[in-house]
C-alpha cells in the first residue's frame, strides 16, 4: 500500500485568540482536518503551524512531504519570505500544495499564480452550493453532483487568478454570487489545488463529503515520481559535429555567446 506523507498547515490565530472559534476547532482547523484524513492508513500526516520554529516548515519537513495543505487567513504578512520562497521551490520540483479558503491570499499561492487573488466577500451566514462540473474529474471521485454548506462564508467573482488549468467545482450562494471553488494549476513539477470552503465560524472540516475533496486532491496532487528534467546546458547525447570547428580560437571567443 502506497504511504503518502501529507503535511497540514495553519497559522492557528483564530482558534487562540477567539473563544467561539476554539469551541468549533479544539484541536484547531489543522487538527481536524489531520483527524479526519488520518482515518485512512495511507496518510502519514505532519501538522506545522506559523508559531513553531520555521513555521514548522523546515527544509527537512518540506522535502519529505508529497502533499502540502494550507490554511490561512489573518497572519499571511506574518510568514516568512525566506519559507515561502522554501514552499514554492518544492511545489517548482513536484511536492503538491492544496490552498483552502482565505489561502487564497496566502503568499505561497499568490506567488505561484503571479496575480493579486482578490475576490468580493462577505460574512452572513449564507447558504453555499459546492456544484460538480467536471464529474469525470479523479478530485470528482465519490462526490454528489453537488455539496450544500447550510452556512458559509460569500465569496464571489471577479475572483482575480489565472484561468485555471482545470475547474471541478463552482459554488452559488443564497445572496446571489457564484464563485470558481475548485481552480487545478500547474507549475513546474507541482500541481496546485485551490478549494473554497472552510471559514473558520463554520465546522466544514468535518464533512465527510469535505473530507472526500481533500482526500481526492490530495491523490491527483501527489507527485507523478517522473523524471526530474535538466536545465540549462546540457551536452548531446549523440556525438555531433563542432560547428566552430576550423575556427581560431580568438573567432570562437567573439562568436559563442553563452546562456
Amino acid at each position: 500500500m502506497e504511504t503518502l506523507n501529507v503535511t497540514v498547515w495553519n497559522e492557528y490565530v483564530h482558534e487562540q485568540s477567539q473563544e467561539e472559534i476554539r469551541q468549533i476547532y479544539p484541536e484547531g482547523i489543522h487538527g481536524a482536518i489531520a483527524k479526519m484524513l488520518g482515518r485512512d492508513a495511507r496518510y502519514n500526516i505532519t501538522t506545522a503551524t506559523l508559531e513553531m520554529p520555521e513555521h514548522g516548515l523546515t527544509q527537512e519537513v518540506l522535502d519529505n512531504t508529497d502533499v502540502l495543505i494550507w490554511w490561512g487567513h489573518l497572519a499571511h504578512s506574518k510568514v516568512s519570505d525566506e519559507i515561502v520562497d522554501r514552499v514554492v521551490k518544492r511545489v517548482w520540483d513536484g511536492m503538491g500544495l492544496i490552498v483552502l479558503h482565505s489561502g487564497h491570499l496566502s503568499k505561497p499561492f499568490v506567488r505561484l499564480m503571479g496575480t493579486c487573488c482578490r475576490s468580493k466577500w462577505r460574512e452572513n451566514d449564507e447558504l453555499e452550493r459546492v456544484w460538480v462540473i467536471e464529474p469525470g474529474h479523479p478530485i470528482a471521485h465519490n462526490l454528489p453532483e453537488y455539496i450544500e454548506l447550510p452556512q458559509e462564508e460569500t465569496y464571489g467573482e471577479r475572483f482575480e487568478v489565472p484561468a485555471p488549468d482545470e475547474l471541478v467545482f463552482i459554488s452559488w450562494f443564497s445572496g446571489g454570487e457564484v464563485f470558481r471553488s475548485g481552480c487545478c494549476y500547474k507549475r513546474g513539477l507541482g500541481k496546485i489545488f485551490y478549494f473554497r470552503p472552510g471559514h473558520e465560524a463554520y465546522p466544514t472540516y468535518y464533512r465527510e463529503d469535505i473530507t472526500q475533496v481533500l482526500k481526492n486532491a490530495v491523490e491527483w496532487a501527489k507527485p507523478s515520481g517522473g523524471p526530474k528534467p535538466t536545465l540549462g546546458h546540457y551536452e548531446p547525447i549523440e556525438k555531433v559535429a563542432d560547428k566552430f570547428e576550423g575556427m581560431s580560437d580568438e573567432l570562437r571567443k567573439h562568436t559563442y555567446i553563452k546562456d
